[in-house]
């Protein structure tokens, strides 16, 4: 069980082996943003996670259909007013041009934060078809039923024959009250409380609506996902992901509305990450305890003393695992900063690296090799990135030995050192999905500048011009660069 992925299955409540339906092939659902503000660092901590998941997934081989689908229609406000909708009328936007709008800051956030794009990203307004024939199904199949133009699913009677409403969070559908955002007006339509709108008739004023047989109106936000994840995924696939929030009530509607309309469950696996919080409490705008990625990235904003870029707060990420919740401070972020740096300089030392092919199996072979299987059995562990990424740091401090010399090459093998050189890579740039942001013009300006100056202090050395030796080597630890010499030569490193 140790060398094989094991994933915690929410709706299982426990662990359980990866064993996808197709071998070799994966299929994974994300329920994505809906794009009427900017994307919050909430949701941008859910992305991170599950693409680190997917980029998981793929090292280990297998071939994957990532679905994150972008909701442009039916997410309403408490007050019963499609989002987006709202959204617009206070910019004085098109819908859809808003949609545009959002859906660009979010791929660019995306992009800013590194992560690999879906295989497919289907918008909910592309799939109306697809969305009134599985409201037609639900219906045929005798779990939902019509009232005054709109259709609600019959929770009692699916219950009454699939005993499982509840199961995934947890609510036993006798306690349940209405906590599906329908339109709070149309609520003494509902058979139970419990019951939700799979379409709502529109009232007139609704700027977003479609021609049904039922009514003009909009699908249910639920039934959404049901349709897309299903078309591109199959009526069951692997894994169904999304923030702890989205439990109750979406994918649990999700599960009904699936079972209502194919008779089976959509997905195997149900991962769920958590919340992220601030200063100890929730993430709230309204008492203020809140930041936006670009106040984080800029420093504009009083819960942090300065910026971080956006590999430091991915960094920080990686140091809560995807189901816990995660704790921003200012403090935390400091720290990661450092974590950070110290990660990219072991990646340029190790780049730089050369083994001369004639090592030993000593007890630091052993230890070495010993580290880099704990990393992998550390991530097939759910995904355990605070684990692996501890255990990367052991090979941090068997790179950096090796720079200054205290461990050998002679103690480890030429296969061994080429196992940390893969390994190392792989976990920090392709599964954690970091990059070294010390690349840009301006930092390869400052490296070459350091190197510069370490050649002519190397020059000054040689002719025992030691005032300007000495002089160099401390006008660079002023501005925060440390020479180190060593029988190789000099190398430095930011402190």
């Amino acid at each position: 069980m140790k060398n094989k992925l094991t994933v915690y299955n929410s709706k299982a409540r426990k662990k359980e082996i990866f064993e996808p339906i197709h071998e070799g092939r994966v299929g994974m659902y994300v329920c994505g943003p809906t794009v009427y503000s900017e994307v919050h660092l909430g949701n941008v901590r859910t992305f991170v996670s599950f693409d680190i998941i997917y980029r998981y997934l793929l090292h280990l081989g297998y071939k994957v259909r990532y679905v994150r689908n972008i909701t442009d229609v039916g997410h309403l406000t408490d007050g019963g007013e499609d989002k987006v909708s709202a959204r617009a009328k206070l910019e004085q936007l098109e819908p859809m041009e808003l949609v545009q709008k959002y859906s660009n800051m979010f791929h660019e956030m995306m992009a800013i934060f590194n992560t690999k794009s879906p295989s497919v990203e289907p918008r909910a307004t592309g799939h109306l078809i697809e969305q009134i024939e599985m409201v037609k199904d639900i219906l045929d199949n005798g779990f939902a039923y019509e009232q005054n133009g709109s259709v609600y699913f019959d929770t009692l009677k699916f219950n009454d024959k699939y005993k499982s409403y509840g199961q995934l969070s947890g609510r036993k559908i006798d306690e349940l009250f209405s906590e599906t955002r329908d339109d709070l007006k149309n609520q003494d339509e509902k058979h139970h409380p419990s019951d939700f709108a799979i379409w709502m008739k529109a009232s007139d004023e609704h700027i977003m609506k479609w021609n049904s047989p039922w009514s003009v109106g909009f699908p249910g936000w639920h039934l959404e996902c049901s349709v897309m994840s299903t078309k591109y995924l199959g009526k069951t696939f692997d894994i169904h992901g999304g923030g702890n929030d989205l439990k109750f009530p979406h994918h649990e509607n999700e599960i009904a509305q699936n079972i209502g309309c194919t008779g089976v469950e959509p997905a195997k696996y149900w991962l769920h990450s958590n919340m992220l919080l601030m200063n100890g409490k929730k993430m709230s705008k309204s008492d203020g305890n809140t930041i936006s990625p670009y106040e984080l990235f800029t420093g504009d904003s009083p819960h942090v003393s300065k910026g971080y870029s956006p590999m430091v707060v991915k960094f920080f990420m990686l140091q809560s695992h995807y189901r816990s919740t995660m704790d921003l401070t200012d403090q935390a972020l400091q720290a990661a900063e450092k974590g950070y740096s110290k990660l990219m300089e072991a990646a340029k030392a190790l780049d730089k690296m050369q083994h001369p092919g004639n090592g030993n199996e000593t007890e630091n072979n052993k230890k070495l090799l010993t580290t880099i299987d704990n990393i992998i059995s550390d991530m097939n562990d759910d995904f355990n990135t605070p684990k692996a990424l501890a255990g990367v740091f052991e090979l941090v401090n068997f790179i950096n030995k090796l720079k200054d010399g205290h461990l050998k090459y002679s103690d480890i093998t030429n296969e061994a050192f080429e196992k940390l050189k893969e390994t190392f890579n792989q976990f920090v740039f392709d599964i954690f999905g970091l990059k070294d942001e010390v690349g840009s013009q301006e930092d390869g300006l400052f490296d070459g500048m350091a190197e510069l100056l370490i050649t002519i202090r190397n020059e000054a050395r040689a002719k025992k011009d030691w005032a300007t030796s000495d002089l160099i080597r401390d006008k660079l630890l002023e501005i925060g660069v440390q020479l180190k010499d060593g029988k190789d030569g000099t190398s430095w490193s930011r402190i």
